[in-house]
Parts: structure tokens; C-alpha cells; sequence
């Protein structure tokens, strides 16, 4: 795949404007339009995943500051004898598969894009306890606001290694541009619609991050 260059520094200003302005237009106008596939998945989750309906967990976004994200339940809260969560793989159900394989389980983070906490398009948010694992170089994914997807995401998705994810999340943030962010996007429908990269192999999602073994942390 062809990576376009850095855009000029003078225009991430009008690109940064440009891209704000963009996320609350779509971000409110695919909320109204999905209201009713919306409202028939949350019923879906109810009936066959039980309550809440609405998975909600701090994760990291601008300079690594929680925010609340939003997504539909996908998992059952399976436990063992002793009370602890069961892998994934075990509390993951035909139909929260399926959410997922379909993105459906992600249109609650339309809200978080509306309000800000999010873009359309930026690094994935992951979890708060990753943070102090980065390397300073991995750490610059923050420097921009989380996305609801981003380029790792049309370049492999889950199934691509940690470094590889995370070195394509810091080329999106050396080359954004608002032009690169529509690119993304309908990239990003075509893997939908071809439900590539969804897991990593051997794995229900993807496996934990357990720190960088090629670079030493700063």
C-alpha cells in the first residue's frame, strides 16, 4: 500500500480544525440515522447477553487522559470458583462474536465522538494499565485523540503484532491529515464489509500487551 507523506506542519492547524468539525457532523448524523439499528442491537444485547447493556470503561485518550468508552456488550460475565473473569475466549458468545465481527458492538463510541472524547479517526483506545508499558516512542500514540478506527486497523487490525500495531499508530500520528482520515475511513468499510483482521491467531481478540520486547522503556 502507497503511504502518502507528511503533510506540510503549516497545515495540521486547518487539518486539526477541519477534522473536529468533520467528527461532530458525521459522528451526529450517523447517530440519527442508526438510531433504530441502534435501539434493535441494545434490545438484541438485553435479551441474549442480559444487563448492562452498554460496556463502559476508562480508557486512555489525549495525552493519556481517561475518558469513559462506550460500546455494546459482547461478553457474558462468566466467573470460576474463586470469583475471577474466565478468558476470553470462554465469556465470548456466538452472538458477542458476531457483534464484533460486524463493528455493531462499536456504535455507542459515535457518542464519544460527538463529545470529544474520540475521533473517527485515530489510534484504538486500549487499556489504562498499558500506559506505564510504552516505550517513549509507542507512548506518542497518545498525542492525538483516540479513534473509533485508525490505520492500524485497515492495515491488519487484531490480527497484527503489538509492534507492528503500534508503529502504525505513530506513522498516523508523523502523517495525518484530513485527507489520509477520509482514506481511512473508507478503507475502513471495506474490511467491515470483508470482517478481516478481527482476532489474532490462537486468540478470542488479542492478546494482552505485556510490554516491549525490541525497545527498552523510557
Amino acid at each position: 500500500m502507497t503511504s502518502p507523506s507528511p503533510p506540510d506542519v503549516r497545515n495540521r492547524g486547518a487539518d486539526r480544525l477541519a477534522k473536529r468539525a468533520f467528527d461532530i457532523v458525521v459522528s451526529a448524523l450517523a447517530l440519527t440515522l442508526a438510531a433504530p439499528v441502534i435501539l434493535l442491537v441494545a434490545l438484541l444485547v438485553r435479551v441474549k447477553l442480559g444487563a448492562p447493556v452498554l460496556f463502559v470503561q476508562s480508557r486512555p485518550g489525549l495525552g493519556g487522559a481517561p475518558f469513559p468508552l462506550l460500546k455494546f456488550r459482547s461478553m457474558i460475565d462468566a466467573r470460576d470458583p474463586n470469583g475471577s473473569l474466565r478468558e476470553d475466549s470462554e465469556r465470548l458468545p456466538p452472538f458477542g462474536a458476531w457483534l464484533r465481527s460486524t463493528s455493531l458492538d462499536e456504535l455507542p463510541e459515535l457518542w464519544d465522538v460527538f463529545v470529544g472524547h474520540m475521533s473517527l479517526v485515530g489510534p484504538r483506545p486500549l487499556l489504562m494499565e498499558y500506559l506505564p508499558l510504552y516505550n517513549a516512542e509507542q507512548a506518542r500514540r497518545h498525542e492525538v485523540k483516540p479513534g473509533v478506527t485508525g490505520w492500524a486497523q485497515v492495515n491488519g487490525r487484531n490480527a497484527i503484532s503489538w509492534d507492528d500495531r503500534f508503529r502504525l499508530d505513530v506513522w498516523y500520528v508523523d502523517h495525518r491529515s484530513f485527507a489520509l482520515d477520509i482514506k481511512i475511513l473508507a478503507l475502513s468499510l471495506l474490511k467491515i464489509i470483508k470482517r478481516e483482521g478481527i482476532t489474532y491467531e490462537g486468540e478470542a481478540t488479542m492478546p494482552r500487551f505485556q510490554g516491549s520486547r525490541s525497545e527498552s522503556k523510557s
